[in-house]
């Protein structure tokens, strides 16, 4: 196929060279109405760029031919039999793919270091979960993903599962032996969803973990914005093989996204498809070089600890993507969120993630010396200024045993069951009926259906009092918990 075409955006670049007068959506009309004020701040061709994919990029004589041309090429640049391209973020692209393999009633395994956007697909689609738990790494505080032997238990105990949802790579770099679990999955004839949000950029080069389409998953979903170069909410569904149907998966994309497609979700897919096929492995090589400096670096400062293939040697990953920069702070005698608002109220400077642990920055193809040496830099200056920082209350973090919770309801029953609110001295034994998720990185804690515990209680309101945020629970300073009422 002929990479050098960029469908959409050939399409827009057309529709702006025409000068069409448009008398639909969006209101602004490319830009003629909008605030100069907010043109000065987001730039007006943004709005030119808003079309309509229908009657704007795309007339009725060809029947939707741009989009379906642009998803051809990134199939055919990833090594897919079909691509979809959304621009509702992978938050609402993984919930259709549950729903395209599993119905309301039927199950589906999951893995329990799933994002609250997955427990949050469960609730919706009304699917019996059944968690696979992920590797926990006690030294490190930190779930790893699960292997096949854990899938392949899970599979045996409950032969009526429709399928697995693996989420690979985790927040934090460390990858999933997808090609392993999928054999596993196969065995039993189901299909392998990936949530592959973190890994867009896996295809385009040799020494990044293995991509979820190569590694034989059946359906991948990617968030391009993540690792890539596309705009927030780009995601793309990979499928291969004919475990999940293309109409099926179509049908329930139709059912949940949105009717409005943003034209810029659209165009950026379409450029940064055609910029790694034709750059990716050199972009992608210098950033490779760029991250291992950076680490090495980091390393050689007192209190950091980055993470690295130590965490494969051992065991504990099938493989760690070396652009992601972990870092361990807990030798600085601080937390990941302490550092992550120093270095961004001191020094400008926004890491990707923290937790009570560590904080992550996220190095692409984008990156270059300026933001290397920024980054640095900062971390210099954080090191020197830790022993200064406000010693807060530790948060008492759970064994890892502690943090696998009685499934007592389905998700869904508890999140819509009659509820109360109970102090928080009172809800051990309780079920809960809210997801209770710190952020970051928004794995849930506790999700709806499970029984609460002291353990998960005592972590919980310890990381409040450190500075955690729960934006999700109905109360975030966890006094009270939302509760499934006694009958």
């Amino acid at each position: 196929m002929d990479h050098s075409r960029v469908p959409v955006l050939e399409a827009l670049e057309e529709f702006r060279r025409r000068g069409d007068v448009v008398f639909g959506p969006p209101g602004h009309k490319q830009g003629r109405g909008v605030d100069p004020r907010v043109a000065d701040v987001v730039g007006i061709d943004v709005f030119r760029s808003d079309v309509l994919s229908l009657n704007g990029l795309d007339d009725r004589r060809q029947s939707q031919g741009v989009l379906s041309q642009a998803q051809d090429l990134m199939a055919d640049a990833v090594g897919a039999e079909r691509a979809f391209f959304s621009t509702c973020g992978s938050s609402l692209s993984v919930k259709t793919a549950m729903l395209a393999v599993a119905g309301p009633g039927e199950k589906l395994l999951l893995s329990r270091n799933a994002h609250k956007s997955v427990i949050a697909a469960v609730v919706v689609n009304g699917v019996e979960p059944i968690w696979v738990h992920p590797k926990f790494d006690a030294e490190r505080h930190l779930a790893h993903p699960p292997e096949p032997d854990d899938v392949r238990r899970r599979l045996q105990e409950h032969p009526d599962a429709k399928g697995m949802l693996l989420i690979t790579p985790t927040d934090w770099g460390t990858c999933a032996d997808i090609a392993g679990v999928a054999r596993v999955c196969h065995e039993f004839d189901v299909p392998l969803i990936v949530d592959e949000a973190w890994g867009a950029h896996l295809p385009f080069h040799p020494e990044l973990p293995a991509w979820g389409m190569d590694a034989e998953a059946d359906l991948v979903v990617t968030s391009v914005h993540k690792m890539g170069g596309a705009i927030e909410q780009s995601s793309v569904f990979h499928l291969q093989y004919d475990r999940v149907s293309p109409e099926a998966l179509k049908q329930r994309e139709d059912l949940l996204g949105t009717t409005s497609a943003s034209s810029l979700v659209y165009a950026t897919l379409d450029g940064w498809r055609r910029q790694m096929v034709e750059r990716g492995h050199e972009l992608l090589d210098g950033a490779l070089r760029r991250a291992e400096r950076i680490r090495q670096a980091a390393a050689d400062l007192p209190g950091l600890a980055p993470m690295g293939r130590e965490v494969v040697d051992a065991g504990l990953a099938a493989a760690y993507d070396p652009l992601k920069i972990v870092i361990d702070v807990r030798g600085l005698g601080i937390s990941g969120m302490q550092a992550a608002e120093w270095l961004r109220a001191e020094r400008h400077v926004d890491v990707g993630g923290s937790d009570t642990c560590r904080i992550s920055a996220s190095v692409t193809h984008a990156d270059d010396d300026e933001t290397e040496k920024v980054l640095l830099d900062a971390l210099h200056a954080l090191v020197e200024a830790a022993g200064s920082l406000e010693r807060r209350p530790p948060v008492r973090l759970p064994a890892p045993s502690a943090l696998e919770l009685e499934q007592a309801m389905l998700p869904r029953e508890a999140f819509f069951a009659p509820v109360e609110h109970v102090p928080a001295e009172r809800a051990a034994g309780r079920i809960a009926a809210e997801m209770i998720s710190p952020y970051p990185p928004g794995v849930p804690v506790v999700a709806p259906g499970e029984v609460i515990t002291d353990e998960v209680l005592d972590y919980l309101r310890s990381g409040v009092e450190h500075g955690v945020l729960i934006p999700d629970a109905a109360d975030p300073s966890v006094r009270t918990l939302r509760v499934v009422a006694r009958t």
